[in-house]
């Protein structure tokens, strides 16, 4: 017997051992059985704690997209796990328990590791980011080797022309490809751009909607567009996305990483640097934003509910200045964070003078108005932004505050774009468009999704500031600090105890509630998590319970 024949013999036998343990066995005996998880919640008075809850099951329509997922063959590049070393835990997140595999057979730990990991990426992009990066995923991520999966889109075989829809706008001639994808009589209408390559995405909440095609600038020059709409697969691929990471409730909300407050920095103006920020741009911002800065990137057009920022405007919604334009600190804070529930990502990863340089090319390249070539007009220059507001220490939270705050919400008629409830349905909502044309929907206040941040004092700058661009005012001189400082908590306390997937109500019992609103109850990390006083949960750490338990009894 050769050492050559005992090697593959050994191999042969190693090859099945492996095939019966991962892929036979966890059918039949699946490794993880218990359905306890930590999980981060808002109480109603704003803060962020950890608990002990249960995970849920997969919904209908994210089963269907798990099985796209295995399907596909996803789950060979990217792995589920987050293992509890400090590289890995500050770039994905919380490390994974086993009670989020709960409804996992077979398991998708993942093998190779050549993508990015998904356990923590629900809610880490909007829903049109995914589907972005479905149909190209070098439109996002220029370094990705992800193969672009069109085949989870219907596509016209051939054009479709733009047509006067007979109103003074434009439509989508009828066609049998057309009209199987919308509903040209309905009274409802959804207004689509196509990029400036003549790509139209329609999303499926088209089926029921009249088409009318948007172009307010020059975004497209054509009158033939070819479609990619969005089908019941890729949507429910998108759906079991956003699940992956959300047993954990709102952590994101606690990651330090992506967390940045400075009032100003900046690095010194000088054609070296700029330059070097065009190469960043043209690397991780061309693709949504474009090459002129328009706004009119390749990925555009999959945007539909949220546009992607306008440079060449110079209208930014998130500062810190009483004056209409950022400062440096305001654009890095932006950058670095993100813009949550948008195709806008949070760029911590990338090195500090990559985010610098950026806004350097941003400010005194794309800001610019070139209407008149022979005097372009850069915004920075001869708007330099003023003095930062200065923000005050919120002042403690309480029942009582919140109900000055729910009169302040009904005072400044806040209801009136957001809804009574916040869910974003209010009656002014239908018609709200931007200052370049494009409709704009009002924020559901609900998901805790604040585009500018989760903290009482971002909450407060918004009001304060208003977002420049959109129908939102600002407050600041309408109302006194406390009574904005109130709304803040008001505003906060419409996400409290609400999954952020569902938006739904947290099983949580009346008791749990008042412990965790208690607010000297530390539960900061997962190993000191709020323990529920009715045991519905089972027993808990060691570590934690018997502290956590302590303090709110003493609360």
């Amino acid at each position: 017997m050769t050492a050559r024949f005992v090697a593959l013999v050994a191999g042969i036998g190693f090859f099945f051992l492996a095939v019966i343990t991962q892929g036979i066995l966890p059918f039949f005996e699946p490794s993880a059985r218990t359905t306890r998880v930590t999980s981060v919640v808002r109480t109603s008075l704003g803060q962020l704690k950890w608990m002990v809850t249960e995970a849920t099951d997969y919904t209908p329509l994210q089963k269907e997209g798990r099985a796209v997922y295995l399907r596909e063959g996803c789950w060979y590049c990217h792995s589920q796990f987050v293992r509890p070393v400090t590289g890995e835990t500050r770039r994905w997140g919380p490390v994974t328990e086993a009670g989020e595999f709960a409804y996992d057979v077979p398991h998708l730990f993942g093998t190779r590791r050549i993508g990015p990991d998904l356990m923590r990426v629900g809610l880490k992009f909007g829903d049109e980011w995914h589907i972005a990066h479905f149909w190209d995923p070098r439109m996002l991520s220029p370094d990705s080797i992800m193969a672009p999966y069109r085949d989870l889109f219907d596509r016209s075989a051939s054009g479709v022309r733009i047509v006067d829809d007979g109103a003074g706008g434009r439509t989508l001639e009828r066609t049998p490809v057309t009209e199987a994808l919308f509903d040209f009589d309905s009274k409802t209408p959804i207004s689509l751009t196509p990029n400036a390559d003549g790509l139209l995405f329609v999303p499926l909440e088209a089926r029921e909607k009249k088409p009318v095609i948007l172009i307010p600038g020059e975004q497209f020059g054509g009158d033939v567009v070819n479609i990619a709409a969005e089908t019941q697969e890729l949507h429910a691929l998108v759906a079991y996305l956003q699940k992956l990471g959300t047993q954990r409730g709102k952590w994101r909300d606690l990651f330090e990483p992506q967390q940045l407050e400075t009032i100003d920095v900046t690095l010194p103006r000088s054609e070296e640097w700029i330059g070097y920020g065009k190469t960043v741009y043209e690397r991780r911002c061309v693709g949504c934003h474009g090459v002129k800065g328009d706004g009119n990137g390749p990925a555009a057009t999959f945007l539909y509910k949220q546009r992607p920022r306008d440079f060449s405007a110079a209208v930014f919604k998130f500062r810190l200045t009483k004056e209409p334009l950022p400062t440096d600190g305001d654009l890095l804070r932006t950058i670095t964070r993100g813009v949550r529930g948008t195709a806008m990502p949070a760029w911590h990863e990338l090195p500090i003078n990559d985010r610098l340089a950026v806004i350097q090319y941003i400010k005194h390249e794309l800001a610019v108005d070139r209407s008149d070539p022979a005097a372009p007009y850069a915004f920075f220059t001869e708007e330099p932004p003023g003095p930062p507001l200065i923000i005050g220490r919120p002042p403690e939270p309480s029942a009582k505050l919140l109900t000055r705050g729910a009169e302040i919400w009904q005072q400044a008629k806040c209801w009136e774009c957001h809804g009574q409830r916040g869910k974003g349905d209010g009656q002014k909502a239908p018609g709200l468009k931007d200052d370049l044309g494009f409709p704009i929907i009002p924020a559901d206040l609900t998901s805790g999704q604040f585009k500018s941040g989760s903290t009482v004092e971002d909450i407060y700058r918004t009001i304060s500031t208003g977002m420049s661009g959109t129908p939102m005012p600002s407050y600041r001189n309408a109302f006194p600090d406390e009574d904005r400082w109130a709304l803040s908590f008001y505003i906060l306390s419409l996400s409290a105890y609400r999954d952020p997937l569902t938006l739904e109500p947290l099983n949580i019992t009346e008791s749990d509630r008042k412990a965790l609103d208690e607010l000297t109850l530390q539960a900061a990390t997962p190993d000191k998590a709020y323990v529920p006083r009715s045991g519905a949960t089972g027993g808990a750490r060691d570590g934690g319970a018997a502290e956590t338990r302590h303090v709110a009894g003493g609360g």
